[in-house]
């Protein structure tokens, strides 16, 4: 338990860590604020979603092909409001929108950073009433003038500023980086403010959990397939068995990962041979966060902050964990590569 007396408040923490950045003049400061904002208003919404008619789906289907529930819209619009609102921020790409939202009026246009965000990741999970979460990542504009534009932010995750995520569970955490390591915020419900609550967050050196669906394993390449009967082998050296454990969630089943020690994967399917989870929104910002966290996030051969986007809706397969376990991972996939 922390004292009373030594709570550190998310504001007061960002502002201490904008000191660091001698050039710094605030606008990712307020940018982080309009997020956390943002983040607490759809918190509430979640809430209260067993009790009013936010439940459910709004009959349409986003850029991804899937059904938007009316929770994912609600999210999306209020990142949208807050962070248009806010002026520091010129632009966005949301997984619920086709292009890119660019803010073309005068304040908005002095912008310096583009957001790039999967404003309800889970989604499917909402009347199951399991964790779901909030995905997003900050790069520096890249044109000089006007609304921001897509070219504003098809950039490779090792130009990220920032990237963090919400995850709305038994408590609601904000979990963000800077590039100085990863920091977590504890919602205090009854005032409404986030406290620093995990600080300095590092993936334990090796890991005991995998999650992937397993349902799918028929149509996983075969370089998953070994690593799985691997995860299942005994092998007491290797703390081996794993447990297996997976909660279709990216922000919940990373989260546990996170503090506990577990691979996360999601292959490339024969179905599939991209995977489903999208480059922009979700792996890049995860990966920074992984990275920054001691740990590593591969496409099963090539480092995920390393690809650069063609489109705002790329897919990529996407494995993610403690060093050693991806690197387990990225040697099966190599030793069984079709060429």
């Amino acid at each position: 338990m922390i004292h009373r007396n030594k709570i550190t408040t998310l504001t007061e923490f960002i502002i201490q860590r904008q000191s660091e950045y001698p050039h710094a003049k605030g606008a990712l400061t307020r940018l982080l604020n309009d997020i956390a904002t943002a983040a607490k208003i759809v918190n509430r919404e979640i809430n209260a979603a067993g009790l009013v008619d936010i439940l459910g789906t709004v009959g349409k289907r986003n850029i991804q092909g899937e059904t938007q529930k009316k929770l994912d819209v609600y999210a999306n619009e209020m990142f949208i409001t807050a962070l248009k609102g806010g002026g520091e921020c010129c632009a966005i790409a949301s997984e619920e929108n086709e292009k890119v939202i660019s803010f073309s009026n005068e304040f908005s246009e002095k912008g310096k950073y583009v957001v790039a965000m999967d404003p309800l990741d889970g989604s499917s999970n909402i009347e199951a009433n399991v964790s779901i979460g909030t995905i997003f990542s900050i790069y520096k504009r890249v044109t000089e003038v006007g609304g921001g534009t897509q070219s504003d932010l098809l950039q490779p995750g090792i130009h990220l500023t920032a990237a963090g995520y919400v995850i709305y569970g038994s408590s609601t955490m904000l979990v963000y980086s800077t590039g100085k390591g990863v920091n977590g915020f504890t919602l205090d419900p009854s005032v409404g403010i986030f406290c620093l609550s995990h600080p300095d967050m590092r993936f334990p050196e090796t890991g005991k959990i995998y999650s992937i669906n397993e349902g799918n394993y028929i149509y996983f390449p075969e370089g998953v397939k070994k690593y799985i009967k691997y995860c299942q082998e005994n092998d007491a050296p290797t703390h081996r068995p794993y447990t297996s454990r997976y909660i279709g969630s990216l922000v919940a089943d990373f989260h546990r990962n996170l503090i506990k020690g577990g691979i996360f994967l999601y292959p490339g399917t024969t179905k599939q041979p991209n995977g489903k989870l999208r480059l922009l929104y979700e792996c890049s910002p995860i990966a920074y966060l992984a990275e920054q966290a001691g740990g590593k996030a591969s496409n099963g051969i090539n480092r995920i902050l390393e690809i650069e986007p063609k489109t705002l809706h790329e897919r990529s397969p996407f494995f993610v964990g403690p060093r050693s376990m991806v690197e387990t991972v990225e040697t099966f996939m190599r030793q069984n590569h079709k060429k």
